[in-house]
């Protein structure tokens, strides 16, 4: 089986024909051609290009709708279904989904891809000798970085999420800029293959970026501020926050750093929409 590499396009050619599909061969190496895997009536002798994986009894299957991504080969893959206790399914381009293992994935589901996402993976065995469709690491993009020293501040970005953590989240730009997104930029994690909309907030040595995904301060500040109101309203009007609040506990709660709490909480108590005493914020009655 040496001479055929599952997870590999090969040129083989036609043993025989047989009732369920061909019989093909290359060396002493022999893989089976369903009917459904082409769309040609192939003759005897018949040389053929095909992508072998093997099926769920471990037979080398042979098709010949090729995809970009082999053994060793990168690409973007979609998708397509999640199995919590497996991993998650993505389209490689041919005719079986590759399982992306539980292993290679976050530790948190919540950020675990979901369908439509995009994964750049290649593909790999597991101990069984089994396909799976393996996720790039940051050296795996190396080749892929264009320098972004020319782009300004609060320019709109576009990434895929490639990499994330309590910490931050690492992304490719659809210009192949490598941006960083820390977690105080950010109103949750976002999921791994997620397409993210945000704007540069610096541009680095290196010529990568860090990116924000949250609005400028100003926009920030009224969305804060309706948050906030939205918070008390649904508590009665009152909520056991002011500026002297543990940060933790506010983001928390609020999803915002404690400054952004601090501004936004200011902005209300000058619009006399709010006010602070006894440890609480109240929501200031108009009527």
């Amino acid at each position: 089986m040496d001479s055929i590499k599952i997870g590999t396009i090969q040129t083989m050619y036609v043993l025989r024909k047989i009732d369920t599909g061909y019989v093909l061969q290359k060396g002493a190496a022999e893989a089976l051609l369903h009917h459904n895997e082409t769309e040609n009536e192939l003759e005897s002798t018949e040389e053929v290009d095909i992508f072998l994986y093997t099926d769920k009894n471990g037979q080398t299957i042979a098709t010949t709708k090729l995809p970009s991504i082999q053994m060793d080969t990168y690409g973007w893959a979609t998708v397509k279904d999640v199995l919590p206790h497996l991993g998650v399914f993505v389209d490689i381009g041919t005719t079986k989904d590759m399982l992306v293992s539980v292993d290679d994935l976050p530790l948190f589901q919540t950020v675990w891809p979901k369908p439509g996402d995009l994964l750049f993976v290649t593909l790999g065995k597991d101990r069984k000798g089994r396909l799976l469709a393996i996720p790039a690491t940051e050296s795996d993009f190396s080749h892929l970085w264009e320098a972004a020293l020319e782009m300004k501040i609060n320019t709109p970005i576009s990434g895929r999420v490639y990499f994330t953590s309590k910490e931050g989240s690492a992304v490719i730009t659809e210009n192949n800029h490598r941006g960083f997104i820390h977690h105080t930029e950010r109103k949750r994690e976002p999921r791994l293959g997620e397409l993210v909309n945000g704007r540069v907030i610096d541009v680095k040595e290196d010529g990568s970026i860090n990116v924000s995904l949250l609005p400028l301060k100003h926009e920030r500040m009224e969305d804060d501020a309706k948050q906030i109101l939205t918070h008390l309203e649904a508590h009665n009007g009152i909520i056991p926050f002011t500026d002297k609040s543990d940060p933790e506990d506010i983001r928390a709660t609020f999803q915002m750093s404690k400054s952004a709490f601090k501004r936004a909480l200011g902005n209300l108590m000058k619009m006399k929409k709010v006010e602070q005493r006894d440890g609480n914020t109240y929501l200031i009655d108009k009527k």
